[in-house]
Protein backbone atom coordinates (compact mmCIF):
# COMPACT_ATOMS: atom_id res chain seq x y z
CA UNK A 1 0.00 0.00 0.00
CA UNK A 2 1.13 3.53 -0.81
CA UNK A 3 0.03 6.74 0.84
CA UNK A 4 -0.90 7.95 -2.66
CA UNK A 5 -3.14 5.01 -3.61
CA UNK A 6 -6.32 7.08 -3.35
CA UNK A 7 -5.17 9.66 -5.89
CA UNK A 8 -2.39 8.19 -8.06
CA UNK A 9 -2.73 6.91 -11.65
CA UNK A 10 -3.06 3.16 -12.13
CA UNK A 11 0.07 1.06 -12.47
CA UNK A 12 0.87 -1.27 -15.36
CA UNK A 13 -0.44 -4.35 -13.55
CA UNK A 14 -3.79 -2.61 -12.95
CA UNK A 15 -4.45 -1.59 -16.55
CA UNK A 16 -5.97 -4.81 -17.86
CA UNK A 17 -8.39 -5.31 -14.93
CA UNK A 18 -9.50 -1.67 -15.22
CA UNK A 19 -10.13 -1.98 -18.96
CA UNK A 20 -12.12 -5.18 -18.39
CA UNK A 21 -14.15 -3.33 -15.76
CA UNK A 22 -14.87 -0.49 -18.18
CA UNK A 23 -15.87 -2.86 -20.97
CA UNK A 24 -18.52 -4.34 -18.68
CA UNK A 25 -19.78 -1.06 -17.18
CA UNK A 26 -23.32 -0.41 -18.44
CA UNK A 27 -23.25 3.29 -17.55
CA UNK A 28 -19.99 3.77 -19.44
CA UNK A 29 -21.33 1.93 -22.48
CA UNK A 30 -24.61 3.90 -22.38
CA UNK A 31 -22.70 7.19 -22.26
CA UNK A 32 -20.59 6.18 -25.26
CA UNK A 33 -23.75 5.24 -27.14
CA UNK A 34 -25.33 8.59 -26.28
CA UNK A 35 -22.27 10.50 -27.45
CA UNK A 36 -21.90 8.58 -30.71
CA UNK A 37 -25.58 8.33 -31.66
CA UNK A 38 -27.04 11.11 -33.90
CA UNK A 39 -29.52 13.23 -31.96
CA UNK A 40 -32.38 12.18 -34.25
CA UNK A 41 -31.92 8.53 -33.19
CA UNK A 42 -31.32 9.03 -29.47
CA UNK A 43 -34.97 8.43 -28.62
CA UNK A 44 -34.49 4.85 -29.80
CA UNK A 45 -31.59 4.17 -27.41
CA UNK A 46 -33.72 2.95 -24.47
CA UNK A 47 -35.57 0.56 -26.78
CA UNK A 48 -32.50 -1.05 -28.37
CA UNK A 49 -29.97 -0.38 -25.60
CA UNK A 50 -29.05 -4.08 -25.05
CA UNK A 51 -28.13 -4.37 -28.74
CA UNK A 52 -26.25 -1.04 -28.71
CA UNK A 53 -24.35 -2.07 -25.57
CA UNK A 54 -23.38 -5.39 -27.09
CA UNK A 55 -22.00 -3.68 -30.20
CA UNK A 56 -20.13 -1.05 -28.16
CA UNK A 57 -18.72 -3.67 -25.79
CA UNK A 58 -17.48 -5.81 -28.69
CA UNK A 59 -15.86 -2.84 -30.42
CA UNK A 60 -14.04 -1.58 -27.30
CA UNK A 61 -12.88 -5.10 -26.42
CA UNK A 62 -11.42 -5.50 -29.90
CA UNK A 63 -9.73 -2.08 -29.86
CA UNK A 64 -8.10 -2.68 -26.48
CA UNK A 65 -7.29 -6.40 -26.78
CA UNK A 66 -3.57 -5.66 -27.24
CA UNK A 67 -3.34 -3.24 -24.29
CA UNK A 68 -1.39 -4.75 -21.40
CA UNK A 69 0.12 -1.68 -19.70
CA UNK A 70 0.06 2.12 -19.55
CA UNK A 71 2.52 2.43 -22.46
CA UNK A 72 0.29 0.33 -24.72
CA UNK A 73 -2.73 2.42 -23.80
CA UNK A 74 -0.94 5.70 -24.43
CA UNK A 75 0.26 4.55 -27.85
CA UNK A 76 -3.34 3.75 -28.73
CA UNK A 77 -4.47 7.12 -27.38
CA UNK A 78 -1.77 8.90 -29.39
CA UNK A 79 -3.30 7.52 -32.59
CA UNK A 80 -6.72 8.70 -31.45
CA UNK A 81 -5.45 12.18 -30.57
CA UNK A 82 -3.73 12.50 -33.92
CA UNK A 83 -7.06 11.80 -35.62
CA UNK A 84 -8.72 14.42 -33.41
CA UNK A 85 -6.09 16.99 -34.45
CA UNK A 86 -6.46 16.02 -38.12
CA UNK A 87 -10.25 16.29 -38.02
CA UNK A 88 -10.78 19.32 -35.74
CA UNK A 89 -7.69 21.54 -36.00
CA UNK A 90 -6.73 23.59 -39.05
CA UNK A 91 -3.13 23.92 -37.90
CA UNK A 92 -1.38 23.11 -34.63
CA UNK A 93 1.72 25.22 -34.02
CA UNK A 94 4.22 24.86 -31.18
CA UNK A 95 6.80 27.23 -29.71
CA UNK A 96 9.29 27.02 -26.85
CA UNK A 97 9.66 23.23 -26.84
CA UNK A 98 13.29 23.47 -27.91
CA UNK A 99 14.15 24.98 -24.51
CA UNK A 100 13.15 21.84 -22.62
CA UNK A 101 15.52 19.05 -21.61
CA UNK A 102 14.22 15.53 -22.37
CA UNK A 103 16.15 14.17 -19.41
CA UNK A 104 14.43 16.46 -16.90
CA UNK A 105 10.93 16.39 -15.45
CA UNK A 106 8.80 19.53 -15.34
CA UNK A 107 5.68 20.78 -13.62
CA UNK A 108 3.66 22.29 -16.46
CA UNK A 109 1.17 24.91 -15.22
CA UNK A 110 -1.22 25.80 -18.01
CA UNK A 111 -4.02 28.20 -18.70
CA UNK A 112 -7.31 26.34 -18.78
CA UNK A 113 -9.71 26.58 -21.71
CA UNK A 114 -10.81 23.00 -22.37
CA UNK A 115 -11.38 20.21 -19.83
CA UNK A 116 -9.54 17.51 -21.77
CA UNK A 117 -7.76 19.05 -24.74
CA UNK A 118 -5.47 21.50 -22.88
CA UNK A 119 -3.46 18.69 -21.32
CA UNK A 120 -4.01 16.43 -24.34
CA UNK A 121 -2.26 18.88 -26.69
CA UNK A 122 0.68 19.12 -24.26
CA UNK A 123 0.79 15.35 -23.90
CA UNK A 124 0.68 14.71 -27.64
CA UNK A 125 3.41 17.27 -28.25
CA UNK A 126 5.65 15.67 -25.63
CA UNK A 127 4.92 12.16 -26.93
CA UNK A 128 5.67 13.10 -30.55
CA UNK A 129 8.97 14.70 -29.52
CA UNK A 130 10.24 11.80 -27.39
CA UNK A 131 9.59 13.38 -23.99
CA UNK A 132 8.06 11.48 -21.11
CA UNK A 133 4.28 11.88 -21.08
CA UNK A 134 2.31 13.63 -18.35
CA UNK A 135 0.73 12.77 -15.09
CA UNK A 136 -2.38 14.94 -15.38
CA UNK A 137 -4.24 16.52 -12.47
CA UNK A 138 -8.00 16.17 -12.67
CA UNK A 139 -10.59 17.33 -10.15
CA UNK A 140 -12.80 14.75 -8.48
CA UNK A 141 -15.78 16.94 -9.42
CA UNK A 142 -15.38 15.47 -12.92
CA UNK A 143 -15.34 11.92 -11.57
CA UNK A 144 -18.92 11.58 -10.40
CA UNK A 145 -19.11 8.00 -11.70
CA UNK A 146 -16.71 5.12 -10.97
CA UNK A 147 -16.13 4.59 -14.69
CA UNK A 148 -14.99 8.21 -15.08
CA UNK A 149 -12.33 7.73 -12.40
CA UNK A 150 -11.17 4.49 -14.02
CA UNK A 151 -11.06 6.08 -17.45
CA UNK A 152 -8.87 8.95 -16.29
CA UNK A 153 -6.55 7.14 -13.88
CA UNK A 154 -5.73 4.40 -16.37
CA UNK A 155 -4.32 7.13 -18.63
CA UNK A 156 -1.91 8.63 -16.05
CA UNK A 157 -4.35 11.06 -14.43
CA UNK A 158 -4.21 11.70 -10.68
CA UNK A 159 -7.03 13.04 -8.57
CA UNK A 160 -7.38 16.49 -7.02
CA UNK A 161 -9.76 16.29 -4.06
CA UNK A 162 -12.16 19.19 -4.49
CA UNK A 163 -15.06 17.61 -2.63
CA UNK A 164 -13.52 18.06 0.82
CA UNK A 165 -15.37 20.72 2.81
CA UNK A 166 -14.06 20.68 6.39
CA UNK A 167 -10.92 22.85 6.80
CA UNK A 168 -8.87 20.01 8.33
CA UNK A 169 -9.92 17.60 5.58
CA UNK A 170 -9.10 20.16 2.85
CA UNK A 171 -5.66 20.82 4.34
CA UNK A 172 -4.92 17.09 4.58
CA UNK A 173 -5.92 16.57 0.94
CA UNK A 174 -3.85 19.56 -0.20
CA UNK A 175 -0.76 18.31 1.64
CA UNK A 176 -1.11 14.86 0.08
CA UNK A 177 -1.49 16.37 -3.40
CA UNK A 178 1.52 18.64 -2.87
CA UNK A 179 3.62 15.71 -1.72
CA UNK A 180 2.55 13.61 -4.70
CA UNK A 181 3.41 16.33 -7.22
CA UNK A 182 6.79 16.89 -5.59
CA UNK A 183 7.46 13.14 -5.47
CA UNK A 184 6.54 12.80 -9.15
CA UNK A 185 8.73 15.62 -10.50
CA UNK A 186 11.71 15.65 -8.13
CA UNK A 187 12.10 12.00 -7.12
CA UNK A 188 10.47 9.98 -9.92
CA UNK A 189 11.42 12.28 -12.84
CA UNK A 190 7.82 12.29 -14.12
CA UNK A 191 6.30 15.25 -15.96
CA UNK A 192 3.17 16.69 -14.34
CA UNK A 193 0.43 18.94 -15.73
CA UNK A 194 -1.94 21.04 -13.64
CA UNK A 195 -4.24 23.91 -14.61
CA UNK A 196 -3.55 27.38 -13.23
CA UNK A 197 -7.04 27.48 -11.74
CA UNK A 198 -9.98 25.30 -10.85
CA UNK A 199 -12.44 25.43 -13.74
CA UNK A 200 -12.00 26.78 -17.24
CA UNK A 201 -11.45 30.47 -17.98
CA UNK A 202 -14.89 30.91 -19.49
CA UNK A 203 -14.54 34.70 -19.85
CA UNK A 204 -11.20 34.53 -21.71
CA UNK A 205 -9.11 35.95 -18.85
CA UNK A 206 -6.32 33.60 -17.75
CA UNK A 207 -5.67 34.12 -14.04
CA UNK A 208 -3.74 31.83 -11.72
CA UNK A 209 -5.38 30.89 -8.45
CA UNK A 210 -2.77 31.61 -5.77
CA UNK A 211 -4.17 28.69 -3.77
CA UNK A 212 -2.77 26.34 -6.44
CA UNK A 213 0.74 27.67 -5.84
CA UNK A 214 0.27 27.62 -2.06
CA UNK A 215 -0.78 23.98 -2.34
CA UNK A 216 2.34 23.10 -4.34
CA UNK A 217 4.47 24.60 -1.57
CA UNK A 218 2.87 22.64 1.28
CA UNK A 219 5.36 19.76 1.04
CA UNK A 220 8.39 22.05 1.42
CA UNK A 221 10.54 21.24 4.41
CA UNK A 222 11.24 24.01 6.92
CA UNK A 223 14.94 23.80 6.07
CA UNK A 224 14.45 24.54 2.35
CA UNK A 225 14.09 28.10 1.07
CA UNK A 226 10.87 28.78 -0.85
CA UNK A 227 12.80 29.94 -3.95
CA UNK A 228 14.85 26.73 -3.98
CA UNK A 229 11.72 24.61 -3.66
CA UNK A 230 10.12 26.37 -6.63
CA UNK A 231 13.28 25.92 -8.69
CA UNK A 232 13.36 22.19 -7.85
CA UNK A 233 9.82 21.87 -9.20
CA UNK A 234 10.97 23.05 -12.68
CA UNK A 235 7.73 24.98 -13.27
CA UNK A 236 6.98 25.72 -16.94
CA UNK A 237 4.16 28.18 -17.76
CA UNK A 238 2.10 26.89 -20.69
CA UNK A 239 -0.13 29.05 -22.88
CA UNK A 240 -2.64 27.39 -25.19
CA UNK A 241 -4.87 29.38 -27.51
CA UNK A 242 -7.74 28.17 -29.67
CA UNK A 243 -8.97 30.12 -32.65
CA UNK A 244 -12.45 28.80 -31.83
CA UNK A 245 -13.76 27.16 -28.67
CA UNK A 246 -16.21 24.31 -29.35
CA UNK A 247 -17.89 25.07 -26.01
CA UNK A 248 -18.07 28.85 -26.48
CA UNK A 249 -21.87 29.07 -26.59
CA UNK A 250 -22.25 26.89 -23.50
CA UNK A 251 -19.76 29.05 -21.61
CA UNK A 252 -21.61 32.21 -22.69
CA UNK A 253 -24.87 30.69 -21.47
CA UNK A 254 -23.39 30.00 -18.04
CA UNK A 255 -21.74 33.42 -17.76
CA UNK A 256 -24.89 35.20 -18.89
CA UNK A 257 -27.02 33.38 -16.30
CA UNK A 258 -24.61 34.38 -13.54
CA UNK A 259 -24.34 37.98 -14.77
CA UNK A 260 -28.13 38.25 -14.60
CA UNK A 261 -28.01 37.26 -10.95
CA UNK A 262 -29.37 33.79 -11.52
CA UNK A 263 -28.01 30.42 -10.48
CA UNK A 264 -26.52 28.12 -13.06
CA UNK A 265 -27.17 24.46 -12.29
CA UNK A 266 -25.20 21.91 -14.27
CA UNK A 267 -26.83 18.88 -15.82
CA UNK A 268 -25.73 15.55 -14.36
CA UNK A 269 -23.57 14.70 -17.38
CA UNK A 270 -22.72 18.25 -18.46
CA UNK A 271 -18.99 18.01 -17.76
CA UNK A 272 -18.72 14.72 -19.66
CA UNK A 273 -20.64 16.19 -22.58
CA UNK A 274 -18.38 19.26 -22.49
CA UNK A 275 -15.36 16.96 -22.69
CA UNK A 276 -16.87 15.23 -25.72
CA UNK A 277 -17.74 18.53 -27.40
CA UNK A 278 -14.29 19.95 -26.70
CA UNK A 279 -12.68 16.91 -28.28
CA UNK A 280 -14.90 16.58 -31.35
CA UNK A 281 -15.67 20.26 -32.06
CA UNK A 282 -13.88 22.40 -34.64
CA UNK A 283 -11.11 24.54 -33.13
CA UNK A 284 -9.55 26.31 -36.12
CA UNK A 285 -5.87 27.05 -35.49
CA UNK A 286 -4.35 26.11 -32.14
CA UNK A 287 -1.05 27.37 -30.71
CA UNK A 288 0.81 25.86 -27.77
CA UNK A 289 3.64 27.83 -26.17
CA UNK A 290 6.04 26.47 -23.54
CA UNK A 291 7.47 29.31 -21.46
CA UNK A 292 10.73 29.55 -19.55
CA UNK A 293 11.25 27.60 -16.34
CA UNK A 294 10.66 29.73 -13.23
CA UNK A 295 14.02 30.47 -11.59
CA UNK A 296 13.57 33.85 -9.87
CA UNK A 297 14.17 34.41 -6.16
CA UNK A 298 10.52 34.02 -5.24
CA UNK A 299 9.66 34.72 -1.62
CA UNK A 300 6.05 33.53 -1.58
CA UNK A 301 3.18 32.05 -3.60
CA UNK A 302 1.84 35.47 -4.56
CA UNK A 303 5.05 36.33 -6.41
CA UNK A 304 4.95 33.02 -8.28
CA UNK A 305 1.31 33.69 -9.17
CA UNK A 306 2.17 37.14 -10.52
CA UNK A 307 4.98 35.72 -12.65
CA UNK A 308 2.83 32.89 -13.98
CA UNK A 309 0.03 35.27 -14.94
CA UNK A 310 2.48 37.51 -16.73
CA UNK A 311 4.23 34.72 -18.63
CA UNK A 312 1.04 32.91 -19.63
CA UNK A 313 -0.53 36.07 -21.05
CA UNK A 314 2.72 37.26 -22.64
CA UNK A 315 3.17 33.91 -24.41
CA UNK A 316 -0.49 33.57 -25.39
CA UNK A 317 -0.74 33.70 -29.18
CA UNK A 318 -3.76 35.62 -30.45
CA UNK A 319 -5.85 34.64 -33.47
CA UNK A 320 -7.82 36.84 -35.89
CA UNK A 321 -11.00 35.74 -34.06
CA UNK A 322 -9.77 37.50 -30.91
CA UNK A 323 -9.04 40.77 -32.69
CA UNK A 324 -12.25 40.75 -34.73
CA UNK A 325 -14.25 40.29 -31.52
CA UNK A 326 -12.28 43.16 -29.95
CA UNK A 327 -13.14 45.39 -32.95
CA UNK A 328 -16.83 44.63 -32.66
CA UNK A 329 -16.89 45.50 -28.95
CA UNK A 330 -14.46 48.43 -28.93
CA UNK A 331 -15.07 49.94 -32.37
CA UNK A 332 -11.34 50.01 -33.18
CA UNK A 333 -8.68 47.60 -34.35
CA UNK A 334 -6.00 46.54 -31.85
CA UNK A 335 -2.40 47.27 -32.80
CA UNK A 336 -1.12 43.85 -31.85
CA UNK A 337 0.51 40.77 -33.33
CA UNK A 338 -0.98 37.33 -33.80
CA UNK A 339 0.49 33.82 -34.05
CA UNK A 340 3.97 33.85 -35.62
CA UNK A 341 4.28 37.63 -35.04
CA UNK A 342 1.85 38.56 -37.81
CA UNK A 343 0.56 42.15 -37.22
CA UNK A 344 -3.25 42.20 -37.19
CA UNK A 345 -3.38 45.62 -38.86
CA UNK A 346 -1.37 44.43 -41.88
CA UNK A 347 -4.13 42.21 -43.27
CA UNK A 348 -7.81 42.48 -44.26
CA UNK A 349 -8.68 39.03 -42.89
CA UNK A 350 -11.61 38.71 -45.31
CA UNK A 351 -11.92 34.93 -45.02
CA UNK A 352 -11.53 35.05 -41.24
CA UNK A 353 -14.11 37.83 -40.86
CA UNK A 354 -16.64 35.87 -42.90
CA UNK A 355 -16.13 32.75 -40.78
CA UNK A 356 -16.36 34.78 -37.57
CA UNK A 357 -19.57 36.54 -38.63
CA UNK A 358 -21.17 33.22 -39.58
CA UNK A 359 -20.31 31.82 -36.17
CA UNK A 360 -21.61 34.94 -34.43
CA UNK A 361 -24.90 34.66 -36.32
CA UNK A 362 -25.38 31.15 -34.92
CA UNK A 363 -25.20 32.45 -31.33
CA UNK A 364 -28.52 33.47 -29.70
CA UNK A 365 -28.76 37.25 -29.71
CA UNK A 366 -29.01 37.60 -25.93
CA UNK A 367 -25.67 35.80 -25.54
CA UNK A 368 -23.69 37.63 -28.21
CA UNK A 369 -22.11 40.37 -26.10
CA UNK A 370 -20.91 37.80 -23.55
CA UNK A 371 -19.72 35.50 -26.34
CA UNK A 372 -17.81 38.35 -28.03
CA UNK A 373 -16.19 39.37 -24.76
CA UNK A 374 -14.80 35.87 -24.22
CA UNK A 375 -12.93 36.15 -27.53
CA UNK A 376 -11.94 39.81 -27.06
CA UNK A 377 -10.68 39.55 -23.48
CA UNK A 378 -7.38 37.83 -24.40
CA UNK A 379 -6.59 40.93 -26.50
CA UNK A 380 -7.36 43.18 -23.55
CA UNK A 381 -5.15 41.06 -21.31
CA UNK A 382 -2.33 41.10 -23.86
CA UNK A 383 -2.50 44.88 -24.22
CA UNK A 384 -2.32 45.24 -20.44
CA UNK A 385 0.78 43.08 -20.19
CA UNK A 386 3.15 45.49 -21.94
CA UNK A 387 5.35 46.19 -18.94
CA UNK A 388 7.36 43.85 -16.72
CA UNK A 389 5.54 43.07 -13.44
CA UNK A 390 7.04 44.68 -10.36
CA UNK A 391 7.40 41.71 -8.00
CA UNK A 392 8.65 43.98 -5.26
CA UNK A 393 5.12 45.39 -4.93
CA UNK A 394 3.80 42.01 -3.82
CA UNK A 395 3.83 41.71 -0.05
CA UNK A 396 6.37 39.23 1.28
Amino acid sequence: MSEFDAIRPYNDDEVRPVLNRLINDKEFLDLLIRLRTPSALRSLCPIVSPLFRSVAKSKIAKQTAHVKNVGDLQKMMRGYLRRVVRDTVSELTISGLEKLDKNKAYLFISNHRDIAMDSAFVNLTLFDNDFSTLRVAIGDNLLTKPFASDLMRVNKAFIVNRSATAPREKLKAAKLLSKYIHQSVVHENENVWIAQREGRAKDGFDKTNAAIISMIGLSRSKQQAFADYIRDANIIPVSISYEYDPCDEDKAQELSAKEDGGEYIKDQHEDILSIAKGISGQKGNVHLCFGDVLVDEFENAEQVTTKLDYDIVRNYQLHPSNCIAYEKLKGRSPNITLVNDVPFLDHDWIKERKAFDERLESIPEHLRSTWLASYANPVRAKLDVLQEPDLSQVDA
